[in-house]
């Protein structure tokens, strides 16, 4: 299992954050034969290609597989993280991970779709899909844009929401966890980077409902997400090495302080 292999080889442990869990939940492992349900159905509905045309189409599907594969592993390992740093298996921690898995498959098609067509347009396609009755017609008409664009932000805000409530409640636990101060800064660090995300997919649910003419930047919009994380990545980098550093030198401070 990857998950196991991980561990063994204590990725994603960089010795700033202790972790509380070695071994693999029931929660993991069936968020594991989630995931891996899920990879399955972006790929299920392709056929062995008959022709070498038929395999030439097939692999212009090729770049929306990855896409939808890196977006599904990013969630994946982030998830793999929280439960390596902080071990929760409360009834709170299995219904958050509940409802984080049925995003996670509710919206596999819609991301699958949005993927193989956006795809389409920049490798200079129009748009369009062959029926089995071998008509072509679009794969998304005028105007329908901004509602797929809707669709996916909701799925895209529900993510990264369920992540800021399963931190926030790690936060409230952090006297049971002995979380330090750093990991305490780290866990606020967490939860503002979800939140930067949930607040990205907010503003391009906004343009693609209320922009009008200016919808189509819907999409555009999540590139913002990159420049912001890594504004706050480098904003709260100086901050962690300052409270490091007021730590070493025995500086007073409150555990739930955060410096500015």
């Amino acid at each position: 299992m990857l998950r196991e292999k991980l561990i063994d080889h204590r990725l994603g442990d960089n010795n700033r954050f202790r972790w509380r869990s070695y071994e693999i939940s029931r929660i993991e492992g069936l968020s594991d034969a989630v995931f891996a349900f899920a990879v399955t159905l972006l790929v299920v509905s392709l056929e062995v290609p008959k022709t070498f045309e038929e395999l030439v189409v097939a692999m212009r599907g090729f770049g929306a597989f990855a896409i939808c594969f890196v977006l599904l592993f990013i969630v994946w390992f982030n998830q793999y993280k929280f439960f390596r740093r902080y071990g929760l298996q409360d009834a709170l921690t299995v219904c958050l991970n509940g409802a984080l898995l049925f995003v996670v498959l509710f919206y596999v098609y819609p991301l699958k779709f949005l993927f193989s067509y956006l795809v389409n347009q920049l490798m200079g396609g129009h748009g369009e899909v062959r029926l089995a009755n071998g008509n072509a017609v679009s794969m998304v008409e005028p105007g329908q844009l901004s509602s797929l664009m809707m669709i996916f932000g909701v799925g895209y805000v529900a993510v990264f929401a369920v992540f800021v409530v399963l931190h926030l409640h790690a936060l409230q636990k952090r006297s049971e966890l002995e979380l330090n101060r750093l990991e305490i800064f780290d866990t606020r660090n967490s939860i503002q980077e979800s939140g930067l995300n949930c607040g990205v997919g907010l503003v391009s649910i906004a343009v693609a409902v209320f922009g009008g003419h200016y919808s189509g930047l819907a999409g555009p919009i999540y590139m913002l997400t990159a420049v912001l994380l890594t504004v706050n990545g480098t904003i709260m980098g100086r901050r962690r090495r300052r409270l490091e550093k007021q730590i070493a030198s025995g500086s007073e401070i409150e555990p739930n302080e955060v410096p500015s």
